[in-house]
């Protein structure tokens, strides 16, 4: 279902489905904020952390189940498979997105 989403979100599923950090990165801008777990991340420095940390923790995959959008915000149902309990997950990811950049990122239940 990625090919229905704007290219800077097709892009971060695809490399986080591959364990991909790097190309995880690129769709953020400099300045983006990730809220996960009840932290935030600022900046390219804090979120490259949060995905090596994360990544390195869980070894997710998302496949996306539903997609509603509001004006610039992404709502993402993904159902998220991986080293925690009760995986598979369907977790919910909040895009703001400018200039084909993530701006900010969401993740919650």
């Amino acid at each position: 279902m990625t090919a229905n989403l704007p290219q800077p979100l097709a892009d971060y599923f695809s490399a986080k489905n591959r364990h991909d950090i790097d190309a995880m990165l690129v769709p953020f801008s400099s300045d983006a904020t990730v809220k996960d777990e009840g932290q935030t991340h600022r900046g390219s420095a804090a979120i490259r952390s949060w995905i090596e940390e994360t990544t390195r923790k869980y070894r997710v995959t998302v496949e996306v189940a539903d997609v509603t959008v509001n004006g610039d915000r992404w709502r993402i149902a993904g159902i998220v498979s991986g080293n925690f309990p009760g995986s598979p997950a369907t977790l919910h990811y909040v895009f703001t997105l400018a200039d084909d950049r993530i701006t900010r990122l969401e993740i919650g239940a």
